[in-house]
């Protein structure tokens, strides 16, 4: 039984992948993304940074209607859509961009 060096990844390449990867090696092109590395694992966002980029989308999102329904023709502003596009431009949500959560186990 012989033994060789083990595989970069979580299995073995491909003639066509050791091929590509010699090529970009003779190149001095980057080989490709990198293995993954044993360790920790990369942290999750936090609830706020979360809870920021959900409101953040929101208020893209109010936005981009509050476009729409100034672009709206008078003829259509009172069609359903024309009623949704209002609704959600009136919506307050500076409310709930400025929630900040709390950070829990004392640290409030």
């Amino acid at each position: 039984m012989t033994t060789g060096r083990k595989p970069p990844g979580p299995a073995a390449m491909s003639g066509a992948e050791r091929q590509a990867r010699h090529r970009a090696r003779l190149a001095g092109l980057p080989a490709g993304p990198e293995p993954p590395q044993p360790g920790r694992p990369p942290r999750a966002p936090s609830r706020q940074a979360r809870w920021d980029a959900g409101a953040a989308v929101l208020l893209a999102v109010q936005a981009a209607c509050a476009a729409w329904l100034d672009a709206l023709p008078d003829a259509l502003r009172d069609t359903p859509a024309g009623e949704a596009l209002q609704a959600v431009a009136d919506l307050d949500l500076d409310e709930i961009a400025a929630i900040r959560l709390p950070r829990g186990y004392g640290r409030d």
